[in-house]
């Protein structure tokens, strides 16, 4: 049997040993931090209906889902309040399962719980610091505290900024900054005109907001204020965020002001990244999957869907092709025109959040006439690449993936 070394327990770690578990493959997880970091990190994201089936594979779909709520459309405004449209969320899988919504920290202890449950161990406070390969083939991961574990296969899990991408390549990308901040929070101590279900995303005269109301009728919202340069720590951390987005949003003609004033709690922004294409995915019995090997842009809604892809279809590769090195070979020659085009669709959704007054002109007057003209079957026929992908487990993997 295979021993595989993950490195990272965010999303993508437990994701893969979960996958790897499946195709008989043990798998051990090593994380930096505690647990308790995962579980305060991040405010909210989606899961697409492509990342829904890609975890009915691993067997979360069903936590994952009562962990959140589902989503169906997106509502496109303008800083006036006139609506500019509306356009579905991915269509949905054949039991009727659309995307969801659900809290960053509620998804990591879904699959981080699955994994424990099924006896996958997850070791925290090892920070992973390099790697040899060995004369056999195998690889030895070495950790801070002096500790090395040898194995089969590494797998770098370790987010944006990967230490096991620098290990496979220490010529790779470094993270790119978007130009764009996240901020967001949750509030039930305001009133807002919108379905369950349904996010207005708000083309702002000074910034860009997203906004939804949970089945149980909280309110969900974000706001991806623009920066040209990078804030430093501290910038990020600032006690001012709250009067800031109060001060954006009250341009337009929307609740956001209301809501982010009723928003107990500090507010505290983390800076968008994606990262260029990386040349070299793997060397030897090492390898990087996720934001590790392809960070999008959170405009994209799919890191996590990305993640639990990945995971499956490098499970698959190492179910069933004996050399690893090829395995690898082969996830990656499955995985990479997929999900560059998934990095390349997340800068141009980013880029329409930051235009000037002439682009917004523009904007307003065009894209009500472009979605009147689509029909919403249309709509979803043209995402239809980036919703509709489905992996065949079942199927075995070839020596013309290999190739």
């Amino acid at each position: 049997m295979k021993r595989a070394i993950v490195i990272g327990a965010g999303i993508a770690g437990p994701c893969v040993a979960l996958a790897l578990a499946r195709a008989g493959i043990s798998a051990t997880i090593y994380e930096t931090y505690d647990a308790s970091a995962s579980l305060a990190a991040g405010a909210w994201l989606t899961v697409a209906v492509n990342g829904l089936d890609a975890m009915r594979t691993i067997g979360v779909h069903e936590r994952v889902k009562a962990a959140g709520f589902p989503s169906r459309t997106i509502e496109l405004c303008s800083g006036t309040g006139r609506v500019l449209g509306a356009v579905p969320i991915g269509g949905s899988l054949a039991d009727g399962t659309v995307t969801h919504t659900l809290k960053r920290a509620d998804l990591y202890r879904v699959v981080s719980e699955e994994a424990r449950r099924r006896g996958i161990e997850i070791v925290h406070g090892k920070r992973f610091t390099g790697a040899t390969i060995t004369r056999g083939g195998r690889v030895v991961a070495s950790f801070d505290d002096g500790d090395g574990v040898e194995g089969d296969v590494l797998i770098g899990a370790d987010g944006v900024r990967s230490r096991v991408r620098e290990v496979i390549d220490p010529g790779a990308p470094r993270p790119r900054y978007t130009g764009l901040l996240n901020v967001g929070g949750v509030t039930r101590c305001a009133s807002v005109d919108l379905a369950p279900g349904t996010y207005r995303m708000i083309f702002g005269h000074r910034c860009f907001f997203g906004i939804t109301v949970s089945t149980s009728g909280e309110i969900w919202w974000f706001a991806n204020p623009a920066r040209r340069e990078e804030p430093t720590r501290d910038e990020l951390a600032s006690d001012d965020w709250r009067a800031q987005l109060i001060e954006l949003a009250s341009a337009d003609r929307s609740p956001l002001a209301e809501v982010i004033a009723a928003t107990d709690g500090a507010l505290v922004a983390t800076c968008q990244y994606d990262v260029p294409r990386v040349p070299t995915w793997s060397r030897g019995p090492i390898v990087v999957i996720g934001d590790a090997a392809h960070a999008a842009s959170p405009s994209s809604g799919q890191g996590a869907s990305m993640a639990a892809e990945d995971a499956v279809e490098l499970a698959r590769c190492l179910r069933d092709v004996d050399d690893v090195g090829a395995a690898l070979a082969a996830y990656e020659s499955m995985r990479r025109a997929r999900v560059e085009r998934v990095v390349a669709h997340g800068a141009r959704m980013g880029s329409t959040k930051t235009l000037g007054p002439v682009g917004r002109w523009a904007r307003d007057l065009v894209m009500p006439w472009v979605l009147r003209m689509q029909s919403e079957e249309a709509n979803e026929r043209s995402l239809a690449w980036l919703f509709q992908h489905r992996i065949d487990w079942d199927a075995r993997v070839t020596s013309a993936a290999v190739a």
